[in-house]
């Protein structure tokens, strides 16, 4: 199964050249770390590099840094409740924005996001799964385009492309990737 061909994003924490130079361009790196507050220069290198070497590169959670240093997009997370205002963009800017309810994707909707992600769609850590059956109904109840998110692996990959989802985006599954 050749997975390259579809649309696939992948969350990182760090700006790590070597790692980031061995992705296939097809996939998308949203930046997001919950640990340190992020430093301008630190996030200026990353999207040059992105930039430079083909990659798209998404912002998580800050509009108007990732409108100021040129990011493709920016990514808002599901505990992110603050209303967005797309008006400052320039056309090919996208928001990304995650769900794992109803309200919460109306809440997405209101927002602007563009492209939702569902999840967790398979079991993570917290045992809380939407399941395939609730991720397709879900993802009808949206005009959004929608990815799924969390659990992801080799095995239940095969699950997704069964049910005609080219979709998803993931940490571990690509970092697993490439590795080898």
């Amino acid at each position: 199964m050749h997975i390259l061909n579809n649309q696939i994003f992948h969350f990182i924490n760090n700006y790590n050249p070597a790692y980031i130079g061995k992705l296939n361009k097809n996939i998308k790196l949203i930046y997001r770390n919950h640990e340190k507050k992020p430093d301008i220069e630190y996030l200026k290198k990353l999207q040059r590099f992105c930039k430079s070497n083909g990659y798209k590169i998404y912002l998580s959670n800050d509009l108007k840094l990732a409108i100021k240093l040129n990011f493709d997009g920016v990514y808002i997370s599901s505990f992110n409740k603050r209303l967005i205002i797309k008006s400052n963009t320039h056309k090919k800017f996208t928001i990304l924005g995650s769900a794992h309810d109803l309200k919460e994707i109306r809440i997405k909707e209101k927002q602007g996001v563009q492209i939702i992600f569902l999840s967790p769609v398979f079991i993570n850590k917290n045992n809380r799964y939407l399941g395939i059956y609730n991720y397709l109904k879900l993802r009808k109840l949206t005009r959004c385009k929608s990815v799924a998110l969390g659990g992801i692996d080799e095995k239940n990959l095969k699950q997704l492309y069964i049910y005609g989802i080219n979709e998803f985006a993931s940490i571990k599954f690509i970092e697993k990737m490439y590795e080898k």
